[in-house]
């Protein structure tokens, strides 16, 4: 089992003149116990399930690139990349950036996006929901297509690449024998979202909840149905462990919590959590993290 974390806010102790030093901390701290992952959202405002619009919000990309240069193993990525934020060439040219100078630690992150408010507050499109599912599938025919070296035109629906060139290409994952930054296609829509996981994600990312295990069911009956083998994909979940003040008094709940998640066919925890900020939140995580280590995913 990979315990990854994720920075679902940067209103931290001191105002924004602090926030670097407070996200120089995180980074370098989860990197130095062995997480496997760190995660930022790539919001343009704060999504009100944290906290205000007003609330402080870095640009995904400009944090994960901050968060490279004070780490040296860990993943990054974004939970998630709205379709909607970039056009695809540009964004294929940003993921491959943060993967050469991270030296092959990038996951690409991606949805449909959801976050109408901050797109109209900043006056970027959101068009409706069928079309942003359209633009997200030629989005991730792009991302391949540039990920590939494969320069030929790309004429879609949406979008139109002369000349889709992409140097440097993406370092790759030897860990993964992956030859680009793995796509994790956030959501969990049963119809679309889980088949365009099947059809072109590395990786998928799922809530924890009740009915989380029926989602991995829809997931590995689209692989079948494609002929994609369900064991390449890496199931996710975004959690929030059961602690309170203080995460060192509930380590027990926190590993069961894992094998649970484990029992369903979970690999990877990302896991959001308060007060961050503070050493002894990460230095419990890191414990969690090594308790779990040995456990695998069952495959149902």
């Amino acid at each position: 089992m990979r315990i990854g974390l994720t920075i679902p806010s940067f209103k931290w102790p001191g105002g924004p003149g602090h926030i670097s030093e407070h996200l120089a901390r995180i980074a370098g701290t989860a990197d130095q116990v062995g997480l496997a992952s760190l995660w930022v959202m790539d919001h343009f405002f704060q999504a009100r399930n944290n906290g205000r619009p007003e609330d402080p919000m870095l640009d995904g990309y400009a944090a994960l690139s901050f968060a490279a240069a004070h780490t040296s193993q860990i993943s990054l990525g974004t939970l998630c990349t709205g379709v909607t934020y970039r056009h695809p060439g540009l964004l294929g040219k940003l993921i491959t950036s943060l993967d050469v100078l991270s030296k092959g630690r990038t996951y690409l992150g991606i949805g449909a996006a959801w976050y109408e408010e901050e797109h109209a507050g900043l006056g970027v499109p959101f068009p409706p929901l069928a079309e942003r599912f359209e633009r997200l599938e030629e989005t991730l025919q792009i991302i391949l297509k540039m990920f590939s070296d494969d320069q030929t035109p790309h004429v879609g629906n949406h979008y139109r690449l002369d000349r889709p060139l992409n140097s440097p290409l993406p370092l790759g994952r030897v860990d993964a024998d992956r030859a680009h930054p793995p796509i994790l296609i956030g959501g969990s829509g049963e119809r679309k979202t889980l088949r365009l996981v099947a059809q072109y994600g590395d990786a998928c990312n799922l809530f924890d909840t009740p009915d989380l295990p029926r989602k991995l069911a829809v997931l590995r009956d689209h692989c079948a149905s494609l002929g994609r083998p369900y064991a390449a994909i890496e199931k996710t979940a975004l959690t929030n462990f059961p602690w309170k003040a203080d995460p060192r008094n509930d380590m027990k709940s926190a590993v069961a919590h894992v094998t649970r998640l484990a029992e369903w066919g979970i690999g990877h925890v990302i896991v959001a959590m308060p007060g961050i900020q503070r050493p002894e939140a990460l230095s419990a995580l890191s414990k969690v993290a090594e308790e779990v280590a040995d456990i695998l995913p069952q495959e149902h």
